[in-house]
């Protein structure tokens, strides 16, 4: 009996004792690895790197968030030799915490190392990025691999090795995507600027979340400019309506080909009986938000506005799609717009940002039907030059939620702020700090700038 409980107690010990030593193992690997890693110490994390992967792979995910740093940093300085062992950090950490893991991430990543890097031939590299979209479009969020996916599928096409179509396919799903986060970013920003014009201070945290949206929608603005530009020529009306003229006839009862064609005709605004010959055709086969709202372009065109008009009303009722519900407000606004019915164009213009809070064009719109309100909206002239800060207030809004167009609306506030009162009017008066009220289609109010 005595025999058995020693050998028990024996078992015990080896199986429990050898676990403590080998977690106690695993630890000190890990710290050998991770304390330099994380003081950005490389050199002397390093050699501890392929043992503690080795013999304890499932030590900590910390491993291969360092591991990622360490090797993009020796990249960094030009050593082409650690790609594979960044890319094996991937996999491992998509082998061993999956559930932590964004595989798409991870695939768009490594693509875009190996495109910086000049690894692989033009077509393997856009299959990497095309692989990683597909995985998980909703990881792919970088503007610099969005940019870089379409870039490279242009630069196959004029190497002969990619159909038009496909780019232009491309082309259309690429700025969806764009769109997309730039609505996200947009709706969260926008909430923080009603926040602030309401007089509330903003934490700290808010303060932050607000300057990375205005960063980063600068940065898809920009990505979305540059993607239109790699794009050039080849979406240019005489590249675009002879392709569609030859495809014409085969095609014509093939609504998703209808759509896409007449989509980028009317985007370029390009001057054809063909684009006639597609919105017709489109409106007979299939009835939609889209062939009402070219119909509109079409009448719009012809001077017809009121018929314009009643076909962007019935877009408007039709429409899902956020973006595309967005350039049919736009078009109902500009439609009041050029009419001079200003109080009208801005509910148009605001529905719009409501569908797609980064539509700053809305916002700019507004800004400048407030501006060439001046000599309306006011019984003084301090008054009536008063209405050119509201007018810059709605610029710098465009501003902040529409990178596309910053560059513009921030000029565009300058000069306003350059047309209102003076320091030297606001003392003469005897304005300063006090409030202006626009009893004219504006409305609202501004606090005259305290001296």
């Amino acid at each position: 009996m005595k025999t058995k409980a020693i050998l028990l107690s024996t078992v015990l010990f080896l199986a429990f004792g050898g676990k403590t030593m080998a977690q106690e193992k695993c630890a000190t690997l890990g710290s050998l690895f991770i304390e330099p890693a994380k003081a950005k110490n490389y050199d002397g994390a390093l050699p501890h790197y392929d043992k503690l992967v080795a013999e304890c792979p499932t030590y900590s995910m910390a491993t291969y968030q360092y591991a990622e740093k360490m090797f993009k940093h020796y990249i960094g300085e030009g050593d082409k030799s650690r790609i594979a062992d960044l890319d094996k950090v991937y996999q491992l950490r998509m082998q061993y915490y999956p559930a932590k893991t964004k595989e798409g991430e991870l695939m768009m990543k490594m693509a875009q190392v190996k495109f910086d890097n000049e690894m692989g031939t033009t077509m393997e590299q856009f299959t990497s990025f095309d692989a990683a979209f597909k995985k998980d479009e909703d990881e792919f969020t970088s503007p610099k691999s969005l940019y870089t996916y379409f870039s490279l599928a242009v630069d196959l096409f004029n190497a002969g090795e990619k159909p038009i179509d496909n780019v232009f396919d491309l082309y259309d799903i690429v700025i969806q995507k764009i769109e997309k986060e730039e609505g996200k970013l947009a709706t969260g920003l926008t909430k923080l600027i009603d926040k602030q014009d309401t007089g509330t201070n903003l934490s700290s945290k808010e303060k932050r979340r607000l300057n990375a949206y205005e960063k980063n929608l600068a940065a898809y603005g920009k990505v979305k400019g540059s993607v239109d530009g790699k794009l050039g020529q080849l979406a240019d009306c005489p590249n675009l309506i002879p392709l569609y003229e030859k495809d014409f006839d085969t095609k014509k009862n093939d609504v998703n080909w209808l759509r896409r064609a007449a989509g980028r005709l009317s985007a370029k605004d390009c001057d054809t009986p063909l684009f006639f010959q597609l919105v017709q055709q489109l409106h007979t086969l299939e009835p939609s938000a889209k062939s009402a709202y070219y119909l509109g372009k079409l009448a719009e065109k012809d001077g017809k506005g009121s018929t314009a008009l009643e076909y962007y009303n019935q877009a408007a009722e039709l429409e899902t799609n956020p973006s595309d519900k967005a350039k049919v407000y736009y078009s109902i606004a500009e439609n009041f717009r050029k009419k001079g019915s200003y109080g009208r164009a801005r509910s148009y213009y605001l529905k719009m940002v409501e569908v797609k809070p980064s539509a700053g064009i809305a916002y700019l719109k507004i800004a400048n039907m407030i501006a060439k309100s001046a000599n309306s909206c006011g019984s003084t002239t301090f008054e009536k030059r008063a209405i050119y800060w509201k007018a810059a207030e709605m610029a710098d809004r465009a501003a902040r939620v529409d990178g596309s167009i910053a560059s513009n609306a921030r000029s565009t506030a300058s000069s306003y702020r350059g047309r209102a009162p003076s320091k030297t009017d606001i003392f003469s008066e005897g304005m300063a700090g006090k409030t202006v009220t626009f009893n004219c289609w504006v409305g609202g109010s501004v606090r005259v700038p305290s001296l």
